[in-house]
């Protein structure tokens, strides 16, 4: 499972350094053998990074829905066009490539977030907004399944 905040720079060329505890796979002792992640527009304007393994299971989610929706097709389109499979550097770096900086708004601070089963990378000014204003408590009771 990925877990924790990170504070990191994206260099000249877009790399942005994955931090060595989310290296591995969501699953606990499950390395991403072959080093390949998925990175995809995410909402609220971050990024999502997905571990092959868990991009399969998504992608296969998203097929399965309905494609006489227009809803479904519109949000497939736009994921599966935006996403690329980025692959860890020596240094542990992504690549992130142009249009995906761009809809994120990452320019140079970037946060990496463990969220379970994804990683997401955001601009850190647009992190700070965002955490500012959620209402932690309220979202919560609207998850009317979840206890804690």
């Amino acid at each position: 499972m990925f877990l924790g905040r990170y504070c990191y720079n994206l260099d000249e060329k877009g790399r942005l350094a994955i931090p060595a505890k989310l290296r591995s796979g969501p699953d606990e002792g499950e390395a991403e053998a072959d080093g390949r992640w998925v990175l995809a527009q995410g909402l609220d304007h971050c990024l999502f990074l997905y571990s092959h393994k868990e991009w399969g299971e998504i992608s296969a989610r998203i097929q399965s829905l309905a494609a006489n929706r227009a809803a479904t097709r519109r949000f497939a389109r736009i994921l599966f066009a935006g996403a690329v499979e980025v692959a860890l550097d020596q240094q542990g770096r992504i690549n992130i490539p142009a249009h995906l900086r761009e809809w994120a708004s990452l320019e140079r601070e970037a946060v990496v977030i463990g969220v379970g089963r994804r990683i997401e990378i955001w601009d850190k000014k647009s992190w700070q907004d965002y955490s500012a204003a959620a209402d932690y408590e309220e979202a919560a009771e609207k998850l009317t399944d979840l206890e804690f």
